[in-house]
């Protein structure tokens, strides 16, 4: 433990691991990095549509666009080059495309490696902590429903009665940066988010749950707001946390806020409190961040 200079002592700061994507994960993000530098995302590349899409087939990267929501997301608040990030084109041949999408598709291009370029990205934006893809490798996600195998993350999302997701090839592996900060972690969480498309797309990398399972940290699983229609429609948190069961995710106990979501029977421990921005449409940075670091005692 280090000390100030009346020597005092320094509690260290918490290391944080944020596993998912899209929205969800930045939303984490932005309440993490009120309460400690040392937070580590680790990012799902099984996106296969709009902008990420396009520039995954074009130069044959991995998808940015979920990276870059979680760069800005750790970004210094009020950044001009974060805004800049953000914005996205709505004519003419980068219509649907965001700068920050094709800066980072360059870095990881010029850089010859996914995660130099994201640390490049990281530094210009001034980000707290660090972003990696869940695997360095091309990935297509599947789905087993119940209408019969699914093939891409976004033919997965239009679909119901999902019982099981994987990558496919299904021999892919996680960074070694990724593992060590799992094992070392204080707090791991997991969501919010699309529960198959993003938690567990970004969880299917072999390796990550066997990581996840012998943290000494504690797991906690963020539910969404409400079902996500038609990926979740139906779903209560019970039915969530037993989706990580069956994908052999050990989580030590889950928060919701019961506005949006009926509770069922989860087989883990769940504290109902209110996360929910006034709109009801998102999560509240600073709820979920209270609500999170409470769970660090």
């Amino acid at each position: 433990m280090s000390r100030t200079s009346d020597n005092r002592a320094v509690r260290p700061q918490p290391k944080v691991v944020a596993i998912g994507g899209g929205n969800g994960l930045a939303a984490t993000l932005r309440s993490v990095r009120t309460f400690t530098d040392d937070v580590t995302a680790v990012v799902s590349v099984a996106d296969d549509g709009g902008s990420s899409g396009r520039l995954r087939e074009l130069m044959h990267i991995l998808p940015p666009g979920d990276l870059r929501k979680c760069l800005v997301a750790l970004a210094e608040p009020g950044s001009m080059l974060a805004a800049a990030f953000a914005h996205r084109f709505t004519e003419g041949e980068l219509a649907g495309h965001s700068l920050g999408n094709l800066l980072l598709a360059r870095l990881m291009e010029v850089a010859n490696d996914p995660i130099g370029g994201l640390d490049e990205a990281g530094r210009l934006l001034g980000v707290r902590g660090r972003v990696f893809p869940a695997t360095i490798e091309p990935v297509v996600l599947k789905a087993e429903t119940d209408g019969g195998t699914v093939i891409g993350q976004v033919a997965v999302m239009g679909n119901t009665h999902i019982r099981r997701v994987s990558l496919v090839p299904d021999d892919v592996v996680a960074p070694q940066p990724v593992l060590a900060a799992l094992r070392s972690a204080d707090l791991i969480v997991l969501g919010p988010g699309s529960l198959f498309t993003s938690v567990l797309a970004a969880v299917a990398v072999p390796g990550i749950t066997d990581a996840i399972n012998a943290s000494s940290g504690r797991t906690v699983y963020v539910c969404n707001l409400r079902p996500q229609i038609p990926e979740t429609a139906g779903f209560d948190v019970g039915m969530h946390v037993e989706s990580l069961v069956e994908h052999g995710v050990s989580a030590d106990v889950a928060i919701y806020d019961s506005s949006g979501i009926s509770l069922g029977s989860p087989c883990i421990p769940v504290v109902e409190t209110p996360l929910s921005r006034p709109n009801g449409m998102a999560h509240d940075p600073d709820k979920l961040a209270d609500a999170l670091s409470g769970l660090l005692g």
